[in-house]
């Protein structure tokens, strides 16, 4: 199976493909598309992306190539990391709406030419944010299951650290998910935690003792309120703001951490071009595996007593085909709410572009 980055010379784009090679994700008889644009400096620097990764990684690289052009594009796995994204910089604040309109005719651009030129098979993994836009853009042209968003994903994986690391054991040993929207709106799913070697009576004794006495209801508060105490930490001491989040608890610090590390300047580069590389892995594994998502939903599900049609992070079913089933047990109050919210927060961002169905 070959694999194409679109964006491959941004910083998330080169951690993906160095992943990939060092992960020995793309075999040697399989090929990587480096994609950038033509005419500007990405298409310099994916020449010299292309000559770097075979001189680090000669005796295993896969057949490396360069497109410069949205037609140019062939590859049975398509990662979008490409378009605009959030300044790394203190006091920088997240606007979606920007951030939509600087996208979306770049997302349409090659949505659009991979369903006319493509072979109906292509899967599409979404980085690019806001990632929800990009999925519903992508599902609209290539059609939903062909198209999933890593945003719960790695989301998901942040979760499950933050929980392995107030009980003092491997991530491997958790499991969980995040569903929602990426970003602020996400929804962790204390209910669907599960830790290896406890029995039920055990895994709720560690829950709750991790959650206190503490619901969804007031999650949203409570980042707001995280983001004010670490801004004003920050700026005179940022060992002291990260230290800060360590006192928090898991679901908390699994918003705030990556959110101070791009604040800080950092970016969170290598930790996205991982969850990313999970998912590309998942597919190529030829196994069905369940993961969590951005995926373009059509009454599979429902949340509150409603049926979901339209984008959301969810548990899904994930194999070579792409997609198939949501995996969501009914919640409990606050995690429906909390859900049902990010949900219409999503459809709201949506129908400004004619996307919300």
């Amino acid at each position: 199976m070959d694999v194409a980055v679109i964006g491959a010379t941004g910083d998330v784009g080169r951690q993906i493909c160095v992943q990939l090679i060092e992960r020995r994700i793309v075999p040697v008889s399989s090929r990587l598309q480096i994609v950038a644009r033509s005419g500007g400096r990405s298409a310099q620097a994916a020449h010299g992306l292309r000559a770097d990764l075979i001189d680090a990684y000669a005796e295993h690289a896969p057949l490396i190539d360069v497109a410069l052009e949205p037609s140019d594009v062939v590859a049975d796995v398509i990662v979008m990391a490409a378009g605009q994204t959030i300044p790394a910089a203190p006091g920088v604040a997240v606007d979606r709406r920007a951030l939509a309109a600087s996208n979306i005719e770049l997302f349409e651009s090659y949505a659009t030419t991979l369903a006319r030129n493509g072979s109906g098979h292509e899967l599409v993994v979404v980085v690019s944010n806001p990632v929800e836009l990009a999925v519903a853009v992508f599902a609209r042209s290539l059609g939903r299951h062909r198209v999933i968003g890593m945003g719960a994903w790695l989301d998901t994986l942040r979760f499950r650290h933050e929980i392995a690391t107030s009980l003092g054991i491997r991530r491997q040993a958790v499991g969980g998910f995040v569903a929602g929207q990426h970003g602020d709106d996400l929804v962790p799913l204390w209910s669907s935690v599960r830790i290896t070697g406890q029995t039920v009576d055990e895994r709720m004794v560690a829950v709750r003792k991790l959650r206190g006495d503490r619901t969804l209801d007031a999650f949203g508060t409570e980042i707001h309120e995280a983001k004010q105490v670490l801004s004003e930490l920050a700026v005179t001491d940022m060992h002291a703001a990260f230290a800060e989040i360590d006192r928090w608890p898991p679901d908390l610090r699994a918003v705030a951490r990556p959110w101070l590390t791009h604040q800080s300047g950092a970016k969170t580069a290598s930790g996205t071009a991982g969850a990313t590389v999970d998912l590309v892995d998942t597919i190529f594994d030829g196994r069905e595996i369940v993961v969590a998502g951005q995926v373009a939903l059509d009454g599979e599900v429902s949340v509150g007593g409603r049926p979901v049609t339209g984008v959301v992070g969810v548990p899904a079913v994930l194999g070579p085909e792409g997609w198939t089933r949501v995996l969501l047990d009914p919640l409990p109050p606050d995690e429906a709410t909390r859900l049902a919210h990010s949900i219409d927060r999503i459809s709201q961002s949506l129908a400004e572009w004619g996307l919300d169905r």
